[in-house]
């Protein structure tokens, strides 16, 4: 990105200090190493289906609901039983996995409260491990053969993402620490890492990380007003009456919001980056326009980017509550609609979905005005021109000239005025001459 030196010292010690209280932050926010805790619901051990005899259900199964009865028989590859043979009825129900000989599963274990050696074994799922390996190879190979070095940096770049996550972000809500200001802190660790490491330190994506920081706040303070505003909790499902039991003082409409700005994230990275590209490669391809020019030009191709982006948060976070949305559908049918809307199911996907919207466009023009700005100080240092070199004016003779003399003092309609071409020469009239005729002294003269 063209940038004047001055801005580019700016830029540096705008972001040297930003990173610098990001991993302050992240090291005060850091949570203790967790404590082992029994795994949710139950132990678990690996086995293979090696055998499957399916019966008759008797009448009185068929009226609870049963649609599968037999037993089948699997084999251990470890626990205390390891390398035996154990017989399990078989799965049924809804959800329940459909088990064949030579699948792969995994065997709970189910022990007797008044008799702990009296132990039972059930199937729970199956494994799916090596199918998830494969995809994650086929996933890794597409990306590194389109995107060559830069996609390995974005696989990189996604890697540090689930590890900061992982080690980070979930551990410090789970431990007590403020889920808004650990998602704050985990996302600008995350955009800093990403953003660089994929892009590369440059202007241009110091420009889209300041756009993204900007619309994180944005989206932080809109989505802190908005739940407040219409009184979400963040208590609506199954999922959230698990995380009650198990840590009772976790704020909920705080993981609400951490939620939304880690969703949004990932769309903002795509948003800042092409509004500081495209700023960018037109500065370089016109470099007389001024900042209000540029800004005007981006803005017209960012109303493009956000008008096909602006679906994608709303569609996502509807698919991802698609089966909590139908079941709220089923259980309201006939009722007023106005009911169903402000429902707290239906509002908090309604409030995330508008927040996170309103952040992804207000990340439109903070990146565009950022990348005009930094972009016309080279034009203003370069005395007009943003170029490397020295300015170059159509010469009186139809050239190009170029000089001290011309960068210093040479007259504004030389520097804006397009040079025209010199004419094409007429093309020379021939006539025929026989042989061994000569021509005259006037023919031999004119050069066509």
């Amino acid at each position: 990105m063209p940038a004047s030196p001055q801005v580019r010292k700016v830029l540096t010690w705008v972001m040297i200090p930003l990173v610098a209280a990001t991993v302050l932050a992240l090291a005060l926010l850091w949570p203790p190493s967790p404590e082992p805790s029994e795994p949710v619901g139950g132990t678990y051990y690996d086995g293979r289906v090696t055998a499957v005899a399916e019966e008759t259900c008797p009448p009185e199964a068929a009226e609870s609901g049963l649609t599968r009865c037999g037993e089948a028989t699997v084999l251990l590859a470890d626990g205390p039983d390891r390398g035996q043979e154990v017989t399990t009825p078989l799965p049924d129900g809804p959800g329940a996995p459909d088990v064949r000989a030579g699948d792969q599963v995994e065997v709970a274990v189910v022990t007797n409260p008044g008799d702990p050696t009296d132990q039972q074994y059930g199937i729970a799922d199956h494994k799916r491990g090596t199918p998830l390996v494969l995809l994650g190879a086929l996933f890794a190979l597409v990306i590194v053969a389109f995107g060559l070095r830069r996609g390995l940096a974005s696989l990189a770049g996604l890697a540090a993402c689930f590890t900061l996550l992982l080690t980070f972000v979930l551990p410090a809500i789970i431990s007590g620490q403020p889920p808004l200001l650990v998602a704050v802190v985990g996302a600008a660790m995350v955009m800093f890492v990403i953003m660089y490491l994929v892009h590369g330190v440059s202007v241009r994506t110091s420009v889209a990380v300041l756009g993204t920081l900007g619309a994180l706040i944005v989206t932080g303070l809109l989505g802190f007003l908005a739940t407040a505003a219409t009184h979400l909790t963040g208590f609506v499902g199954n999922d959230e009456l698990t995380l009650f039991h198990r840590i009772p003082d976790l704020d909920l409409r705080g993981v609400l919001l951490a939620g939304i700005i880690i969703g949004s994230l990932g769309v903002l990275d795509d948003v800042t980056v092409s509004q500081s590209a495209t700023v960018s490669e037109i500065a370089r391809a016109d470099p007389t326009l001024t900042r209000w020019q540029l800004y005007k030009a981006g803005i017209r191709v960012g109303r493009a980017h956000i008008a096909s982006v602006v679906n994608t948060l709303v569609l996502a976070y509807a698919g991802a509550s698609l089966p909590l949305l139908l079941l709220i559908v089923l259980s309201t049918s006939g009722q007023d609609m106005g009911t169903v809307l402000t429902a707290q199911p239906i509002a908090q996907e309604i409030v995330r979905s508008v927040v996170a919207t309103i952040g992804l466009v207000a990340a439109v023009p903070l990146t565009t005005l950022l990348a005009a700005v930094v972009c016309g100080s080279a034009r203003t240092a370069a005395g007009g021109v943003a170029s490397g070199g020295p300015e170059q004016v159509p010469s009186p003779a139809g050239g190009v000239a170029s000089g001290p003399e011309h960068a210093a003092g040479a007259p504004a309609a030389l520097s804006t005025t397009p040079s025209l071409p010199p004419p094409l020469p007429r093309r020379p009239r021939h006539r025929r001459v026989d042989a061994g005729e000569a021509l005259a002294p006037e023919h031999r003269s004119d050069p066509w």
